[in-house]
C-alpha cells in the first residue's frame, strides 16, 4: 500500500443535521454535556456514534495543519516488552521534531477504541499500535482519518496501512522445535485469559501445529485467569501445571515475565530446572539474560520495530513514496540453561 489512509471525515455540521439541531448545540453538548437537556443530548451522542465524528480538540489552535504530534498505542504499560519499542519510535521522531502521545489499552479493542478516539481529537499526524485486532468502529475511524497508521508486532494479512513486525505463529512453533530438540516430549503452552491478545493466540496457534508435526501427542495447555502474566503468577501457574499435567517435563510461557515467576516458583519448592521441569519464555526481557535467570526465550527486536515505525511514518509525513508496507524484522531462539 503506497499512500496513506484516507476517507471523508464527519464534521460537526453533519452531526447536528443528523440530530435536527444546531452546531451550537452539538458543540455544548460536547463540552458541557450538563447544559443540555437528556432528550436532545441523547439524540447528539446517538448522531455522534452513528456518524464515528471525532471532535477536534485543537481546531483553531494550530498555525499549520501539522500538530507535530503522533499517538502511539500498546497493549501494556505493565511489562517491558513494549518499552523498546517505544523508546525506538520516540528517538526517530523526536529528531524530527515530533512528540509521542502514549495510551494503553489493557488489550481490550474496546478499550483502544476510546484511546483512538481521545488521540485523533488532537489531531495527531500519525498513529501507531499494538497488533491488528481492532473494532469496526476502530478502523472506521483509522480509514477516514487520513493520517499513516502503523500495525505492530505482528505481520497482518491485511494491514490498514503499514506494518511492523514478525510471525507470532512461527516463533511459537520455533521454540516448541528447540525444546523438543533439547529432549523434552511433554511440553506444555502457559497463557492468559486476554480474549484480545492475539499474539498470544498466535504463539499458542504455533505451539499447537508444532507438537501436531512432531507428533509428541496432543497439547498440554494451561490458561491463567489474567490478562497480563507476570512474576507473581509463578506458584498459581506451576500448582495448576502439576496437577492437571503432573508429568509435564517442560513449560513454554506467553511471556518472559510468567516463565521468571515459574523459574523462581520451581526453587521455592524444590522442583529441579530443567531437570524435572524445563522453561522458557518470550521477550528476551533483562529478567531473561544470563545475569539475571537464565531463561531460554525468543528474541524479537522491540527497538528495531521501533526505529522501523517511526522511519515509515516520517517517509509517509514527508510525501514520499513507501516501497514495502510490511516489514518482518524476524526473531531468534535464544537458548539458556533454563531449557
Amino acid at each position: 500500500m503506497a499512500t496513506a489512509l484516507s476517507g471523508t471525515r464527519q464534521r460537526m455540521e453533519d452531526v447536528a443535521r443528523r440530530a435536527g439541531v444546531s452546531q451550537m448545540t452539538v458543540s455544548r453538548a460536547l463540552r458541557t454535556p450538563d447544559k443540555v437537556a437528556p432528550g436532545t443530548r441523547a439524540r447528539i451522542v446517538a448522531a455522534v456514534a452513528e456518524l464515528d465524528y471525532v471532535p477536534d480538540l485543537v481546531a483553531g489552535g494550530l498555525a499549520t495543519k501539522r500538530s507535530r504530534l503522533v499517538a502511539v498505542i500498546v497493549s501494556t504499560l505493565e511489562n517491558s516488552i513494549f518499552a523498546a519499542t517505544v523508546e525506538g519510535l520516540t528517538r526517530v521522531l523526536r529528531d524530527e521534531g515530533y512528540a509521542v502521545l502514549l495510551g494503553a489499552s489493557g488489550y481490550s479493542r474496546g478499550t483502544e477504541e476510546e484511546l483512538i478516539r481521545a488521540a485523533l481529537g488532537r489531531r495527531p499526524d500519525g498513529l501507531v499500535l499494538t497488533g491488528d485486532l481492532h473494532t469496526p468502529a476502530a478502523r472506521r475511524l483509522l480509514q477516514v482519518s487520513g493520517i499513516p497508521v502503523v500495525e505492530t508486532w505482528e505481520l497482518p494479512e491485511a494491514p490498514l496501512d503499514l506494518a511492523v513486525g514478525f510471525s507470532n505463529h512461527q516463533a511459537g512453533a520455533a521454540m516448541v522445535h528447540t525444546i523438543h530438540g533439547c529432549g523434552y516430549r511433554r511440553i506444555a503452552f502457559v497463557g492468559t485469559a486476554a480474549e484480545d491478545d492475539r499474539r498470544g493466540h498466535l504463539r499458542r496457534e504455533g505451539y499447537r501445529a508444532m507438537l501436531a508435526e512432531l507428533g509428541t501427542g496432543p497439547p498440554r495447555e494451561l490458561t491463567l485467569p489474567v490478562t497480563v502474566a507476570g512474576i507473581t503468577d509463578g506458584p498459581v501457574a506451576l500448582d495448576a501445571l502439576l496437577a492437571t499435567h503432573p508429568d509435564t517435563d517442560a513449560a513454554f510461557c506467553v511471556v518472559d515475565g510468567l516463565a521468571a515467576g515459574l523459574i523462581l516458583a520451581c526453587r521455592r519448592r524444590g522442583v529441579d530446572v530443567p531437570g524435572r521441569l524445563a522453561v522458557a519464555g518470550f521477550g528476551d526481557f533483562d529478567l531473561a539474560q544470563p545475569a539475571g535467570l537464565d531463561i531460554t526465550t525468543v528474541r524479537v527486536s522491540g527497538l528495531e520495530i521501533g526505529n522501523f515505525a517511526g522511519t515509515l511514518l516520517l517517509t509517509r509525513l514527508r510525501g514520499e513514496r513507501v516501497a514495502n508496507a510490511v516489514h518482518d524484522v524476524g526473531f531468534s531462539i535464544i537458548r539458556r540453561s533454563s531449557a
